[in-house]
C-alpha cells in the first residue's frame, strides 16, 4: 500500500488548519516533515489536494473528496488501537442545542458515573451543522431535532417531543381564545434558519397560520425564552425548554386553534460505521 496513515493524518491536520507549519505542531512533526508527507501523499494519489494561496493551503476539489474518507480511515485506525483497552474508547457525539441543553445532561452524568474512565467529546450546533459533521466523520453520531435525508446516513427515530406556543402573561393575546388570524398577525420570535426547531415549527405552524409574521430570529432558545418573557412577541419551542417558566408564571401558553404540536427527535450516523464500544454503551443508556 502506497499511502500511510501518517500521511493522511498530516493531510487532515493541514485541511483543518490551512498551514503545514500549524499542522506539523498538531501531529508532532517538523514543518519540513509535514510538507514531505503531504508531497508523498499527492504523488501517490497523482493529484494535487490543495490550492496554494500565499502561505495558506486551501482544499481543492480533490482534497474535499478525500477529506471525509481520510477522517474515516483515521477513526477506524484509532478504534483498532483501542480495541482491547479495558476502558471504553473515546467517542465523539454531536447534538443540536435543545437536545444538548435539556435532554443530555442527565444521561451524560449517568454515563460518567457508570464509566468514569470513558472519554466523550460533545459538539453542540444547530441540526444542519450536526448532520454535516456526521457526514464528514467529524462526529460518530448525531442527535438532532429536524429530519434529514442524506444517502450516506442511517436515520432513526429517537424520541417524541412536544412544542408549545407561548408568550408573557402580560401579552395582549394571553388568556384569550385566539383566532388563527390573530395568532398569525402577532410578532413572532423564532430560531435561526438551519435550526431543527425552526424547520419543525414552520412545518407544523404554517399549515395552520399562513402568513405568520416573523419579527425576530435568534440563534439560542434561552435568548428566545427571555425575549418573550420580557414582553416582546410570541414563540414556539419545545415544552422542555419553557416548562420551568410556565410553572412559575413567567410565561404562559396561548390558547389558539392549533392541534397538539409534536415532532420526532432523530439519531443519525454514517451507514458504514459500526458504533465503537464507548458510543454503543452510551446509545444503550439513551
Amino acid at each position: 500500500m502506497r499511502i500511510t496513515l501518517r500521511e493522511l493524518e498530516v493531510f487532515v491536520a493541514i485541511a483543518v488548519h490551512g498551514s503545514a507549519t500549524t499542522a506539523a505542531s498538531r501531529v508532532a512533526l517538523t514543518q519540513s516533515a509535514a510538507s514531505q508527507a503531504l508531497d508523498k501523499l499527492e504523488v501517490s494519489l497523482g493529484v494535487r489536494l490543495f490550492d496554494r494561496a500565499g502561505r495558506r493551503l486551501v482544499l481543492n476539489e480533490n482534497g474535499r473528496r478525500l477529506l471525509p474518507q481520510a477522517r474515516a480511515l483515521l477513526g477506524d485506525a484509532a478504534l483498532l488501537e483501542r480495541l482491547f483497552e479495558t476502558e471504553l474508547p473515546l467517542f465523539r457525539l454531536g447534538a443540536s442545542t435543545t437536545i444538548a441543553n435539556y435532554l443530555l445532561p442527565g444521561p451524560l452524568a449517568d454515563f460518567r458515573r457508570r464509566h468514569p474512565g470513558a472519554q466523550l467529546e460533545l459538539r453542540v450546533a444547530n441540526t444542519r451543522d450536526i448532520v454535516d459533521a456526521v457526514v464528514d466523520f467529524s462526529v460518530d453520531c448525531g442527535l438532532v431535532e429536524g429530519p434529514c435525508q442524506h444517502p450516506a446516513l442511517q436515520v432513526e427515530a429517537w424520541q417524541e417531543d412536544e412544542l408549545v406556543v407561548f408568550a408573557a402573561p402580560g401579552h395582549p393575546l394571553a388568556g384569550r381564545a385566539l383566532t388563527a388570524e390573530a395568532l398569525a398577525d402577532a410578532p413572532w420570535v423564532l430560531r435561526e434558519a438551519g435550526s431543527g426547531t425552526r424547520e419543525e415549527v414552520e412545518r407544523l405552524l404554517l399549515a395552520h397560520l399562513p402568513g405568520l409574521r416573523l419579527e425576530l430570529e435568534l440563534g439560542d432558545s434561552e435568548a428566545i425564552k427571555r425575549t418573550v418573557a420580557a414582553g416582546f412577541g410570541v414563540s414556539c419551542l419545545s415544552r422542555r425548554v419553557v416548562e420551568d417558566w410556565l410553572s412559575d408564571g413567567r410565561l404562559c401558553t396561548l390558547q389558539g386553534p392549533l392541534p397538539v404540536l409534536t415532532r420526532t427527535l432523530w439519531r443519525v450516523r454514517r451507514r458504514e460505521r459500526v458504533p465503537g464500544r464507548g458510543l454503543q454503551a452510551f446509545l444503550e443508556l439513551l
